[in-house]
C-alpha cells in the first residue's frame, strides 16, 4: 500500500512539472529590446542580460541583434562579468569585423581583461599589483594596441593609450621585483637581466629609476665596470636629483649587502632558514 501511494504521488508530482513548465512564450522583438533598455538605463543589469540573451536566442537575425550585442557587451562588463564581457566582444567583432562600433567592441574587451586582475577584495585589502602575472594584462595591451592600430581617430583611442601606459608601468614593476627577488636569492645575472630588461623595454616607467641602481651593483658584482659605470651616467642623466646620488651626482646608496645564509635556506630556496632580510628594497 505504502509503494502504491509513493507511486501516485511521484505521478502528481510529474504532472504538475510538466504543467509548470508548459510551453514556453516567446515575446516580440521589441518587446525584449526595449525591456533590455529599460532595465539598462535604470542600472538593473541583470535583469537587461536576461532580456538581451533571449533577443538573440529567439531573433539572431532580427532587427535588434547587432545593438543587442553592443549592449550585451556593456551590461556585462557593468554587471561585473568580465569574463562574460570579454566573450561578447569577441564574438561580436567575429559576426560584425566591419561593423561602424568594432572599435568600441575592442575597446571593451580590452577594458575586460584590463580590469580582470581586480577582485572585489581587493578593493578593500591592498594587493601590489605589479607582483602578480601579467597575462591579462598582456591581453589588454594586445587589444588596445590593436585598436590604435586598426582605429588610430576612435573616440575611445587617448583612453587606450593612457591604459597602455599603466600597463606597461605595471609590467615594468613586475620586472623590477623578479631583480629584487634574484637578489636576495644572490642570483645576480638574473638581476642585472630583469634590470636590463626594464631599461630597454620600459625606458619611461617609474621603475627605472629604481631598476638602475640594481643594475649598477650587479654589474659591478659581475667584474662589469663599464656597464656600471654607463648605467650611473643614465641614471644622473634621467634623474639628477635621485637619493642614489650625491650633490656632486656620485652614486651613493648601496642596494646589495651582504646577506648571511643558512645551509637550510640554501637548500630550500629561502623558503626556511634565512636570517633577516639585510637587501634593501627601495620602495
Amino acid at each position: 500500500m505504502r509503494t502504491v501511494r509513493l507511486g501516485v504521488l511521484a505521478l502528481l508530482c510529474g504532472l504538475l512539472a510538466a504543467c509548470a513548465s508548459g510551453p514556453i512564450k516567446v515575446l516580440p522583438e521589441k518587446t525584449y529590446y526595449t525591456q533590455a533598455k529599460q532595465a539598462l538605463d535604470s542600472g538593473n543589469f541583470k535583469e537587461s542580460i536576461k532580456n538581451l540573451e533571449d533577443l538573440e536566442t529567439y531573433y539572431p537575425f532580427g532587427r535588434y541583434a547587432e545593438q543587442a550585442q553592443l549592449d550585451l557587451i556593456y551590461a556585462r562588463y557593468q554587471n561585473l562579468d568580465l569574463e562574460g564581457a570579454r566573450s561578447a566582444a569577441e564574438r561580436f567583432l567575429r559576426l560584425h569585423p566591419q561593423s561602424p562600433h568594432a572599435d568600441y567592441a575592442l575597446y571593451m574587451k580590452g577594458m575586460a581583461s584590463y580590469n580582470l586582475d581586480y577582485s572585489l577584495a581587493e578593493q578593500y585589502f591592498p594587493v601590489d599589483v605589479g607582483a602578480r602575472d601579467p597575462g591579462q594584462q598582456r591581453e589588454a595591451f594586445r587589444d588596445f594596441s590593436q585598436l590604435l592600430n586598426r582605429y588610430p581617430d576612435s573616440e575611445y583611442a587617448a583612453d587606450a593609450r593612457k591604459r597602455m601606459e599603466a600597463i606597461r608601468n605595471r609590467l615594468a614593476q613586475l620586472e623590477l621585483e623578479a631583480a629584487r627577488y634574484y637578489i636576495k636569492r644572490q642570483a645576480y645575472v638574473a638581476a642585472s637581466n630583469r634590470a636590463s630588461y626594464i631599461l630597454e623595454n620600459y625606458p619611461h616607467a617609474p621603475a627605472l629609476e629604481q631598476a638602475l641602481p640594481i643594475l649598477i651593483e650587479t654589474d659591478r658584482k659581475l667584474g662589469m665596470k663599464d656597464a656600471a659605470d654607463h648605467a650611473v651616467s643614465l641614471l644622473a642623466l634621467n634623474f639628477p636629483h635621485s637619493r642614489w646620488l650625491d650633490k656632486n651626482g656620485h652614486y651613493v646608496t648601496h642596494v646589495i649587502k651582504p646577506e648571511n645564509r643558512s645551509l637550510l635556506s640554501v637548500v630550500t630556496f629561502g623558503l626556511l632558514g634565512d636570517k633577516k632580510d639585510d637587501t634593501q628594497n627601495d620602495q
